[in-house]
């Protein structure tokens, strides 16, 4: 079985006024090809800090990052920014959509800003948005979309480079029970179908029975829920 994601002994530190405040504390996570892995934890345990550290969105004290085999821990600013366009995916709470775009154009946008051309890029948002159910939606702004059509735009968005690692952080948060499950079947999906890596920290326990681990985060390290 293939190795997506490796963290090693990861340790975060943000500074405050009484000193360092430690997050991540020795944290270790292995996260293998076509798996969905669920991260539980507390408010402030530190579960978006460890997100944004695999997703090297942020550069931890200590320990090692690891992707397809390949330490991240020394790669400058425009080398873990290329990894992050070619490998990984990532989906928020918010949506972050770009509010003067389309649909078809919001998800098209890693890939022309990758160099793929415009005519390509919205040919593969187009499948992309028809398989969510889309279809209707491509030529309306996010403001012309509710809540649950934005976020699957933005999972779209998120999968449409195939990312080897997809790094989702309460992406179903503001959604209600029936586009919760259709926004999580699309994960599911990309994890069965496409061999990614799904990492996803959620508050929402009624998620857990489709993942394959559940990890709690607690003190700083991460611990099996079941």
């Amino acid at each position: 079985m293939t190795t997506i994601l490796e963290l090693r002994k990861i340790v975060r530190e943000y500074q405050s006024e009484a000193g360092a405040l430690r997050v991540l504390d020795g944290a270790d996570l292995t996260l293998n090809q076509g798996e969905l892995v669920g991260l539980i934890g507390p408010s402030g345990s530190g579960k978006s800090t460890l997100l944004h550290t695999a997703g090297l969105l942020e550069k931890a004290e200590g320990g090692r990052v690891l992707l397809e085999g390949r330490d991240c821990m020394d790669l400058n600013d425009a080398g873990r920014t290329a990894l992050r366009r070619e490998k990984l995916g990532f989906v928020y709470q918010f949506h972050h959509l770009l509010p003067e775009f389309d649909a078809r154009d919001n998800v098209a946008m890693p890939l022309m800003v990758g160099g793929v051309s415009r005519k390509d890029a919205r040919h593969k948002a187009a499948s992309l948005l028809d398989e969510m159910g889309l279809t209707d939606r491509m030529p309306h702004q996010p403001g012309q979309m509710s809540g649950g059509e934005q976020q699957r735009v933005a999972i779209a968005r998120a999968l449409v480079n195939d990312p080897r690692l997809v790094i989702a952080d309460e992406p179903t948060g503001n959604l209600d029970p029936e586009t919760t499950e259709r926004v999580f079947a699309s994960l599911i999906r990309m994890a069965r179908s496409e061999g990614a890596a799904v990492l996803i920290a959620t508050h929402n326990m009624s998620l857990i029975k489709h993942m394959d681990r559940v990890l709690t985060l607690k003190d700083g390290k991460l611990t099996d829920f079941r």
